[in-house]
């Protein structure tokens, strides 16, 4: 006895009402912001010089906005890192970088498949990306920091800048939107390396302003950087690959400005 694939039109499922923001329910910003909050409380790695951890939240702030797009997923990761600068110091350095930083990536993951009127704003993440690298490496290069280590260090941002710029940032939505896990997985990975690379430069520049570590230092984070970028890439691709084919298995209301 051999077993017959349905047929029949394919069930569409439609939000037909409630609050929402930019197109996404507000339940799933309440949600997607409680998981920012509760993964602020787990560090994966320590901050040299200045004490404290970097939080695993990190790794699913690009995930918070392909899921609900790029303004509601700022807002619900920017909350989310928030509360967590106050239920979990431990993981918190300077709180605006931190909650800034949450911003940026969500906005600029949401803004990699925009189309339409919002075709062009993923420039908005980009230019911050660039006037953060510059200011950055220019402090760094009038503080005595040769050229070439002050490259070295921040690989994983010019590289990140460089991805974002190429159509590499429309292949990699293309593949978060694609219904092979594995091509999800890789969009998932390198996504969250190229759209947090913009932000920690960012938030690079302010708190080098403020702490101005020595020349030294900057030596001492070019094999570390990158080993703490691969550990956010893959935290967004297991915990993204898994919540992504999940959304799309029980088929819940996919936000307006979704990329997967």
């Amino acid at each position: 006895m051999s077993l017959s694939q349905p047929s029949g039109e394919e069930r569409r499922v439609q939000f037909l009402g409630g609050a929402s923001v930019d197109g996404a329910p507000v339940a799933y910003l309440i949600v997607l912001a409680a998981v920012v909050t509760v993964l602020a409380f787990i560090p994966f790695s320590a901050v040299l010089g200045m004490g404290g951890s970097f939080p695993m939240s990190q790794g699913v702030y690009s995930l918070v906005g392909w899921i609900l797009g790029p303004l509601a997923g700022a807002v619900s990761s920017g909350i989310g890192t928030l509360i967590g600068v106050f239920v979990a110091p431990h993981t918190t350095r300077v709180w605006y970088v931190s909650v800034m930083s949450a911003l940026i990536t969500s906005f600029a993951a949401g803004a990699m498949a925009a189309g339409g009127k919002r075709r062009g704003w993923w420039l908005l993440p980009f230019v911050l990306g660039v006037l953060g690298f510059v200011v950055y490496v220019g402090r760094g290069l009038q503080n005595g920091v040769a050229l070439s280590t002050a490259l070295m260090t921040t690989f994983v941002n010019w590289s990140a800048l460089i991805l974002y710029l190429l159509p590499t940032r429309s292949l990699f939505a293309r593949w978060i939107a694609s219904t092979s896990l594995l091509k999800l997985a890789a969009g998932l990975f390198l996504g969250t390396w190229m759209t947090y690379g913009l932000a920690h430069v960012c938030a690079g520049a302010i708190t080098y302003l403020m702490f101005n570590w020595p020349a030294e230092v900057w030596m001492t984070l070019i094999p570390i950087i990158p080993v703490e970028f691969a550990t956010r890439g893959a935290i967004g691709a297991v915990i993204g690959t898994g919540v992504i084919a999940g959304l799309r298995a029980i088929g819940l209301v996919k936000p307006t400005h979704a990329a997967y």
